[in-house]
């Protein structure tokens, strides 16, 4: 009777397996690892359009005015002629221009911004409330504003960029939030002025 062969691994067969199993640990590692770091993506861009639209929607829903919206006249005026207390189509102390009067800031309590371009003047910086208090667990993530007189153009029309006095009739209202993860988003918005124009 033959005496019985065992057969096991060879030392070289044991260093070829090692090796072949280790690469493929290490790209399954790497998928995982990158899943992982991209599946934070999604939310960092989810906030930064929720606060671009938050911004957004606040700077449209501002009045759009001849006058100042603390002019008297600012709910009946109806042009960028110069001041004239006695007419109420014009305005009676301060026209409307691009960004805020003296004084008004965003987070004022008794001179906020009342129009859409004083929104021309807002700082770059960290998403906050009305009443200018960072909101909290958004330090990460940074807001600025640009509003620019633009002609805007139709199969029906177009509205000038200014009026004959060099006021604006149509603004383009820019919101950009940049986050982490090198995350931007950038949302435009349109008013149009029209006449008379009443406060809200």
């Amino acid at each position: 009777m033959h005496g019985l062969r065992c057969r096991g691994i060879s030392l070289v067969e044991l260093v070829v397996f090692i090796a072949i199993i280790s690469t493929a640990l290490a790209g399954i590692l790497g998928v995982m690892s990158f899943t992982t770091r991209a599946s934070a993506d999604p939310l960092a861009q989810k906030q930064a359009l929720a606060i671009a639209e938050a911004y957004l929607e606040e700077i449209l829903a501002a009045p759009f005015t001849y006058c100042d919206p603390d002019d008297v006249n600012a709910a009946t005026a109806q042009s960028t002629a110069a001041v004239n207390p006695a007419d109420p189509a014009r305005c009676a102390t301060t026209l409307e221009g691009m960004g805020a009067e003296p004084g008004e800031t965003r987070s004022s309590g008794t001179t906020p911004y009342d129009n859409v371009n004083d929104y021309a003047s807002l700082p770059a910086g960290v998403p906050a409330n009305v009443d200018g208090t960072p909101i909290g667990g958004l330090e990460s993530y940074t807001v600025s504003v640009a509003v620019t007189t633009v002609a805007l153009a139709a199969n029906t029309g177009t509205v000038a960029a200014t009026d004959g006095n060099g006021r604006p009739l149509s603004l383009r209202a820019t919101v950009t939030v940049t986050g982490p993860n090198a995350v931007t988003v950038v949302l435009d918005g349109y008013r149009t002025r029209y006449a008379p124009n009443a406060l809200p």
